[in-house]
């Protein structure tokens, strides 16, 4: 079990008055503050932001180390004590991360410009360095929170910088990956299916014939399309960052180059590309770039969902339904009916994608001006990150089950797929430039009617020539000539600038 602070009590001060903290704590009266202050979800800025938050402080210090800021010897602190706090954050230290994580208790639901958790931050890191320099936890010596570690930075710049950092490295580092082999998976039943021809449907009806291998392509296709959104949605959050702002966009009490320099720390140390904002007003007063993010996962999730409905439907019986399908078999369906299995890792990832579509409602009522943003600032940013990183996370779990527990292992039925075809009365579309669109209606209602096939009226009522009948109901020829591929060179491209 992860240990936790002691009970005992230090006595520290903040300019509000004196607070009691607990004594082995990291954190100093700020946090505590806002501790008491806020006692609503029992949920924490998600460890991901808390690691942006890191490096970020690192290489705002570097900044104010190249511009004099503030003296390279304490830089040096900062930074030492920066690498400690990753390493615990990270489980590479000899206490869990666990008991790390708890040095940041303050509630997502905060003061709505992130306020208190850049002080945690910010107390946290000078505890860490005072530690290491001999000193007292909260003695502020010789590294203060906000004279050194705060220098050249305001809550309103650090906590939207760092809330893009942590979504950026999470889609590349999570949510890509994860697209990437469901795509794979998806590409190669696709091929693997080409050949098999079955009967479409459209408003759950019969349709005209397609292959499945057509349908599994465009499956496919779907999740290549999200990895194209999630990339731009990267692309987006990591040219825009605040940082340099300060507190109202104005640089005010920081140097002309830092948030250029800062971006470039961050570019050369995470290995991806990050841009000083070109407007801090916008970048600062609005969060149109997380609202924008979040619609592209959104729609990545209607995506999913889609794929797994339709998943879900096909593999349906397994002979009562349609059952051209067969999901893998990973967990009993019933306790009370024996031998049921139920497409579980299908109502899994349709379930995450009703929460992700409820998570960009929140991060969108979060970016109105009135609700979330306010003059030049918006105050609902500790909301937007959690949700922002709850739905990259559980974007890139889900793609990674329905790939692993559910495509891989999917099998298909091609008889039942094949017999539907020709039992299908839509197959009497292709008589209609034959025979015309009225006499072929009522070959299918007399079909209907009789349990006949269309192949098998139209050959006794002779309503053409033989060969004529035959080519015209040869429903191969139906699904035309193009076969699933993956993304084309010009889109490859596309991708290739959009990494850059």
């Amino acid at each position: 079990m992860a240990s936790r602070p002691s009970k005992k009590l230090r006595v520290e001060r903040d300019t509000m008055g004196e607070m009691h903290v607990p004594g082995d704590a990291l954190f100093g009266a700020s946090t505590q503050r806002a501790v008491l202050n806020f006692p609503v979800s029992g949920r924490p800025i998600p460890v991901e932001v808390l690691k942006a938050f890191v490096h970020l402080k690192w290489a705002c210090a570097e900044a104010n180390a190249e511009f004099g800021q503030v003296a390279k010897g304490k830089t040096r602190k900062i930074i030492s004590a920066c690498r400690q706090l990753l390493k615990g954050l990270d489980g590479k230290d000899e206490k869990p991360s666990s008991w790390w994580q708890d040095q940041f208790p303050i509630d997502v639901f905060q003061t709505g410009s992130g306020t208190s958790t850049n002080m945690n931050m910010n107390e946290v890191i000078s505890n860490l360095a005072c530690l290491a320099s001999g000193s007292k936890l909260g003695s502020r010596d010789p590294i203060h929170p906000n004279d050194h570690v705060n220098q050249g930075q305001s809550s309103n710049d650090t906590f939207p910088t760092a809330m893009q950092i942590a979504g950026v490295t999470s889609i590349h580092s999570d949510l890509i990956p994860a697209l990437k082999e469901l795509s794979k998976q998806l590409h190669a039943k696709a091929a693997a299916w080409d050949s098999i021809v079955k009967t479409g449907r459209t408003h759950l009806q019969d349709a005209t014939p397609i292959r499945l291998g057509q349908e599994f392509g465009g499956f496919a296709a779907q999740i290549d399309y999200g990895i194209l959104r999630a990339e731009r949605a990267a692309k987006r959050l990591a040219e825009n960052l605040p940082i340099g702002g300060t507190a109202v966009g104005t640089g005010i009490n920081t140097h002309s180059k830092f948030g250029r320099s800062v971006a470039a720390e961050l570019t050369s140390r995470l290995k991806i590309s990050f841009k000083e904002a070109e407007n801090h007003f916008e970048a600062q007063a609005t969060r149109d770039c997380v609202v924008e993010a979040s619609g592209s996962l959104k729609t990545i999730a209607v995506s999913l969902s889609k794929i797994a409905n339709d998943i879900r439907w096909l593999s349906s019986g397994p002979r009562c339904g349609i059952g051209e399908l067969s999901l893998p078999a990973i967990q009993p369906g019933s306790s009370i009916m024996p031998g049921k299995v139920n497409p579980v890792i299908c109502e899994s990832v349709m379930q995450v994608a009703c929460e992700v579509v409820g998570n960009d409602t929140a991060i969108t009522m979060g970016g109105f001006g009135g609700t979330g943003s306010l003059l030049q600032l918006n105050v609902a940013m500790p909301l937007m990150s959690y949700n922002l990183q709850e739905s990259i996370a559980l974007l890139a779990n889900a793609s990674s089950i329905l790939a692993e527990k559910a495509i891989k292992g999917l099998e298909v039925n091609e008889e039942t797929a094949t017999n539907f075809v020709e039992r299908s009365l839509m197959m009497c579309t292709t008589l209609a430039p034959v025979i015309g669109y009225e006499e072929s209606a009522r070959l299918a209602k007399e079909a209907f009617a009789s349990g006949a096939t269309i192949r098998e009226l139209a050959h006794s009522k002779n309503v053409a020539h033989p060969d004529h009948i035959n080519s015209a109901l040869d429903a191969r020829a139906m699904t035309g000539t193009s076969k699933p591929k993956r993304a084309s060179s010009k889109t490859k491209k596309r991708k290739a600038a959009t990494k850059r």
